[in-house]
């Protein structure tokens, strides 16, 4: 992919006329009107997307992408990459805490090395590798253009390949320092300092976190130089502001969070809802919405987490999480969780009760609902 390919890419908006035949849908069930809450308003979003009134969420998958962050180098984690080596070998074998999570229910774990420093090769791991790990942010870009643009391509090309298997893709992680680098990225693109925004992540010390914070303020300083030494600012115009974009990314993110930024691209390209995690994903749902201009359409928010900036993020996509547990695993778990409540909730859409079996007068939306 080039970025002109890149460019070209249009993402078709979701279909309001279904959107709302789906709440009517809800309305006609026995309950108080929007009863169900937000959930209500995802299962339409999730029509809108499929532009179907009857659609099945009965087969899932997690996506979940590993990679290594040259910005490790600056002492902001407690441990080295060799974890993110040895969490992808449990993930491979369903070991992870994600897979725990999800024995016993019809959700599949798709892993995905798109950019670890180790090249041993794991089973159950499949190798999308774009480079042995990033560079060190705070220092130099992140990654090369051809280097990010092909950890982009990764992504879309993940859900073009299991679109037709799936009705629903959650994403995760898994990369040692990419709390450093999603909060750089989400600092640079929501133009905020970082102090206030950043977390401890894996239980950083006092010393290690002043730290931490001090290499994404740095990080975010040379890349908003580079970048106007390039000509690239951010803009109201949105096609200067996708460049903008796209150059954060390359400069702050991780391998990591551009494949996830293309596979919410994909998503939105090939109309399969792709549900956003916590921080990591948060930030590449950010990255992909400025990129791909109406991919956020076919996102779903999960859980606000213990991490601020996801709530920031969340908020910029006009996007409500329904579950708030200040979690902060990563994998997508958090994600994962949101499964079983649309279950339930599309149940309900499908099957009733109804007013209409009941024999009762259907409760009549207001102008104010």
């Amino acid at each position: 992919m080039t970025y002109e390919n890149l460019l070209e890419i249009k993402i078709e908006e979701p279909d309001e006329g279904t959107r709302k035949a789906v709440k009517k849908r809800f309305d006609s069930v026995c309950k108080p009107i929007d009863g169900l809450g937000d959930i209500e308003d995802i299962i339409a979003d999730i029509g809108a997307a499929k532009k179907n009134t009857d659609f099945s969420l009965n087969d899932k998958a997690l996506i979940i992408v590993c990679a290594d962050n040259g910005v490790i180098k600056e002492g902001v984690s407690q441990t080295d990459e060799s974890v993110t080596s040895k969490v992808a070998y449990l993930m491979g074998r369903k070991r992870s805490v994600a897979g725990v999570m999800l024995s016993g229910y019809k959700c599949d774990s798709l892993v995905y090395d798109v950019g670890m420093k180790s090249d041993e090769k794991y089973e159950g791991v499949i190798n999308k590798k774009v480079a042995n790990g990033t560079k060190n942010m705070a220092s130099e870009a992140a990654m090369s253009r051809e280097e990010c643009l092909k950890a982009i391509e990764t992504g879309i090309d993940i859900v073009r390949d299991i679109k037709d298997k799936y009705d629903i893709l959650a994403t995760g992680e898994m990369g040692i320092g990419n709390t450093t680098t999603s909060t750089a990225l989400i600092c640079a693109l929501l133009n905020e300092r970082c102090e206030g925004i950043a977390g401890k992540g894996a239980g950083l010390t006092d010393e290690r976190f002043k730290r931490k914070i001090d290499v994404i303020e740095r990080s975010v300083k040379r890349a908003f130089f580079e970048a106007e030494n390039a000509g690239i600012e951010s803009s109201d115009d949105r096609s200067k502001n996708r460049e903008f974009a796209f150059e954060m990314l390359r400069q702050l993110g991780g391998f990591d969070i551009a494949a996830m930024a293309g596979i919410f691209a994909g998503g939105a390209i090939y109309h399969v809802p792709v549900v956003i995690d916590g921080l990591i994903s948060a930030a590449a749902a950010l990255a992909a919405s400025v990129i791909f201009p109406g991919s956020e359409n076919y996102m779903i928010a999960s859980h606000t987490g213990k991490e601020r900036g996801t709530a920031l993020v969340l908020d910029k996509l006009n996007k409500k999480a329904v579950i708030d547990a200040s979690m902060a695993l990563g994998e997508g778990t958090g994600a994962i969780m949101l499964f079983p409540l649309l279950d339930m909730a599309l149940n309900v859409y499908k099957k009733g009760p109804f007013f209409s079996d009941a024999k009762m007068d259907a409760y009549e939306r207001n102008d104010n609902d």
